[in-house]
């Protein structure tokens, strides 16, 4: 291939992805891989990102630094098996096509196969969900569909364009076939260990997305509130007891009060019982270690449910269930059974179908009323939980989910866990800590159905009675053969279509799984676990999980889990953490805080390999921050890439002799130098330091360019000079090398240069090894700092680097003197020298200088 007269970056990124595609560059060769054995086989398990908008710059960031490492691998010869997935459902899709269609999904509703979404376009934020049409559930099902899969095609344009060396033929989707059969058969796997199963009790519930959340998708956020000190009445008659409350909208489900049992102040209370304010419900006062003396007024009242310590109290200390907030986030109609006089009823009926917000205002005015509102604290703020897309906090009402036993509640399952992730090599290490913590703080089962409907469908159905109830002790489940399935149009064996609903026929369920719950599956969903036997061998247990520190929790963990659970063992070798993307205050970019920059405008003004070297400069862990008004490491990543092409343009142009050897010390030592920089970024590489391998890879390109290649620049000019074959070789080979040590950075500058003097691809070449050729390193060193004071004393003279010296005097040790004078005929050359002399001195300098006369 010609090398370019004015070789450029622009254009490179569609020039090369078209040859990649084309030539098969990254595809996964199974024969190869069979031929070597799972050994010779590096799995990359790839972060599946949410097809539900745009991705951001923290993509860039996190899935670059994972391709470095697979770019790396594959020129050592593995062969380098590297998906991608993309997360279509949960959560975040359906909010995306309501607001992106104008639609809300309303499953009592009939499938319309004519129907046209109001229109298309545009995040539509503004949109009340009442504004928007209602549909069925078939209908928004077919809507998510269709904007993932043009999502995903603008993702993958995106990846391209970074320069993914990804396999794009080994590509997967969460709400495919193949993947609801995988998720599925895995589920039943489970159901039949024991690992899965279903339970009535309370549920953390996000009401404006109508279903349940598990732990690992909460965060808290600071709210404010205030104390109410309210005035419970003894039923011995001998006075009030005062209890202190955020939450007084929950007093009607109010089901004891609850004492630290060493609180001396209440240990005569234990055992006796009160009455509640407004409604007049007799309730027991209980002692629990988790009650705390110092807060409030020491007591407090167990309603149910108004956190997750009134959870823990109400089943250790075996109390009824009077949940009254409904999972549409009102107060329920019914009143509690133990509500039974007319007044509090009454009063009860004040409450019934207002939002908590409105039901507190409310209950307010009533104690008031009453005389049993004592106080009102000051408002203070304090952490309350959400479910992390949501917009209000959670409540928590009793609903019937199913659930995968997680450790929380089985010490052998927590402590296998905790071993297999100390097996795991961190990079960096500390982030186990993480994960341990996680592991150990865990306080309930994993909770795997979400009531919503673009997901994979939880595949059971339910026996009906004589009645047409459902029995939950008669799970019916499909034969494997019949996966994928959906309850809500497939038959369960043994029944027809015409006993659903029916009388001792059967019920569907409704419920999806968790986004998580699949997502959890990725290594056998892009392994072809229970599908592709053979692939599933060649590529697992991964040999790397790369993500972001803020999924361990989630992705991290329950991927461990389930592999765990099915085969015993962790499904990867190594974990890469990637830190978070902060701007230039050092915030965490997200969504919701408005700073998030997305990417594809930085790629096209400066280039997809700048953009690489911004991502390849930071360490795994380590939290990076970017400014898209002022991106310096981009600049100096484009710079970089610019000169590689400049560099390598102009090496090319010495010509190397027929049995060219390097002959000159100057030479051999810049050689015996790259030597070393191979030997430290391979080792870098190895250790997953990616940021190091850059750091002493472009440290030697500068000064190659910036001194070696000046230095010989004429002896590799002139074929008269007896020492132009050396170090037209010399250049040739630290070309070659410095293009593959770099071809992980600078992916498509590297393959650029490369293509002007090889017919095959940088990234199917091998990795460099060093040369053995024996060299004092010292030479290039001193010969450059020599250099230096040459340039220095010609700019102090306000000399062009150009101008010829009659006379020039350098300074230096005595031992660095023999070293300078195996490179005088360079030093002669470069700095335009007739006459150099050396002497002794503490440090190499210029003593004198004497221009040639200039010609008149």
């Amino acid at each position: 291939m010609a090398v370019p007269d004015k070789p450029a970056l622009e254009g490179l990124e569609s020039t090369w992805d078209a040859a990649w595609r084309e030539r098969g560059t990254y595809l996964f060769d199974r024969d190869a891989a069979k031929a070597s054995g799972r050994a010779g086989v590096f799995s990359v398990d790839t972060p599946p990102p949410t097809a539900s908008g745009s991705l951001h710059i923290g993509h860039v960031f996190s899935f670059t630094h994972t391709d470095l490492k697979a770019r790396f691998e594959r020129m050592r010869g593995k062969t380098v098996f590297y998906p991608m997935g993309w997360d279509d459902n949960g959560l975040p899709t359906e909010r995306r096509v309501q607001n992106y269609y104008g639609v809300r999904c309303d499953p009592s509703l009939p499938y319309d196969a004519d129907f046209t979404p109001p229109f298309e376009g545009g995040d539509n934020k503004s949109t009340k969900a009442a504004d928007q049409i209602p549909i069925s559930r078939r209908n928004f099902i077919e809507l998510c569909e269709r904007l993932t899969v043009e999502d995903e095609k603008q993702f993958e344009d995106l990846f391209r364009t970074l320069g993914l060396s990804v396999d794009w033929t080994q590509t997967y989707r969460t709400i495919s076939d193949d993947t609801i059969r995988t998720s599925q058969l895995a589920f039943l796997r489970n159901l039949e260990r024991g690992e899965a199963y279903q339970a009535l009790a309370p549920t953390l519930w996000d009401v404006d997305f109508r279903s349940a959340i598990a732990q690992a998708e909460l965060e808290d956020r600071e709210q404010q509130a205030s104390y109410h000190r309210l005035a419970f009445h003894r039923t011995d008659g001998e006075g009030e007891v005062l209890i202190e409350t955020t939450r007084p909208e929950l007093l009607a489900a109010c089901v004891a009060l609850v004492a630290h049992p060493d609180d001396e102040r209440y240990q005569p209370l234990f055992g006796t019982t009160v009455t509640t304010p407004l409604f007049g419900v007799e309730v027991p006062v209980r002692p629990h270690p988790l009650a705390q003396p110092d807060k409030g007024s020491g007591i407090a009242m167990i309603c149910t449910f108004g956190d997750v310590t009134d959870i823990i109290w109400w089943r250790e200390l075996d109390l009824p269930n009077r949940t009254i907030i409904g999972q549409d986030g009102r107060v329920v109609a019914d009143a509690p059974d133990v509500i039974t006089t007319d007044a509090a009823r009454a009063a009860y009926a004040e409450l019934a179908g207002k939002t908590v917000f409105s039901a507190k205002k409310r209950i307010v005015e009533l104690l008031e009323e009453s005389g049993d509102l004592r106080e009102v604290s000051t408002p203070f703020t304090h952490p309350v939980k959400f479910f992390e897309k949501g917009d209000r906090p959670l409540e928590i009402v009793s609903t019937r989910q199913w659930y995968l036993r997680n450790g929380a509640r089985d010490a052998a399952l927590r402590e296998k866990l905790i071993e297999l992730g100390r097996e795991l090599r961190w990079h960096p290490d500390f982030m186990r800590v993480r994960y341990e913590n996680w592991t150990n703080g865990l306080t309930g089962d994993w909770l795997v159905s979400r009531q919503r409907f673009f997901g994979v469908p939880i595949p059971v159905w339910y026996g009906l009675d004589a009645d047409g109830e459902r029995d939950y002790d008669r799970v019916l489940i499909p034969d494997l053969a019949q996966l994928p399935v959906d309850p809500t149009v497939d038959v369960p064996p043994g029944f027809s279509e015409a006993q659903r609903g029916a009388p001792g026929g059967f019920d569907a369920e409704r419920d999806i799984f968790d986004t998580w719950a699949t997502s959890s599956l990725t290594p056998q969903l892009a392994g072809g676990w229970q599908r592709d036997d053979e692939l599933w061998d060649l590529v697992a247990p991964f040999d790397l999980r790369p993500q972001g520190q803020d999924i361990i929790r989630t992705w991290l963990f329950s991927t461990m889990l389930r592999s765990a659970l099915e085969d015993d063992r962790s499904p990867w070798t190594d974990a890469a953490i990637s830190g978070f993307i902060v701007d230039p205050d050092r915030k965490k970019m997200s969504k919701s805080k408005g700073n998030v920059v997305t990417p594809a405008a930085i790629l096209d003004q400066h280039g997809s390999d700048a953009v690489r070297y911004w991502a390849a400069s930071s360490r795994l862990g380590t939290d990076a921050a970017f400014d898209a008004q002022n991106p310096t490491q981009v600049k100096i990543g484009r710079r970089l890439a610019i000169k590689v092409l400049n560099a390598a343009k102009f090496v090319l142009s010495f010509p190397v002799p027929d049995g060219a050897q390097i002959t000159h010390a100057l030479d051999a030592s810049m050689l015996a130098t790259l030597d070393q920089v191979v030997r430290d970024a391979t080792r870098a590489f190895e250790a997953y330091d990616h940021a190091r391998a850059l750091e002493v890879t472009e440290a030697f390109f500068w000064t190659f360019c910036d001194d070696y290649l000046e230095l010989v620049k004429e002896r590799a000019y002139d074929r008269t000079d007896v020492g132009q074959a050396s170090a037209a070789l010399a250049l040739r080979i630290a070309l070659d090398t410095l293009l593959r040590l770099l071809a992980p950075v600078l992916a498509f500058a590297a393959e650029e240069a490369w293509s002007w003097f090889h017919d095959d691809s940088v990234h199917l070449a091998s990795w460099p090894e060093p040369t053995g050729i024996e060299g004092d390193p010292a030479v290039l060193a001193a010969v450059g700092e020599a250099l230096i004071a040459i340039r220095r004393a010609k700019t102090e003279a306000k000399a062009s680097q150009k101008t010829p010296v009659a006379r020039l005097a350098l300074a230096a040790p005595a031992d660095v003197r023999d070293v300078l004078a195996l490179a005088e005929g360079d030093l002669k050359a470069v700095g335009r020298i007739a006459d150099l002399g050396f002497q002794d001195a503490e440090e190499i300098g210029i003593l004198e200088i004497e221009f040639a006369p200039q010609e008149a």
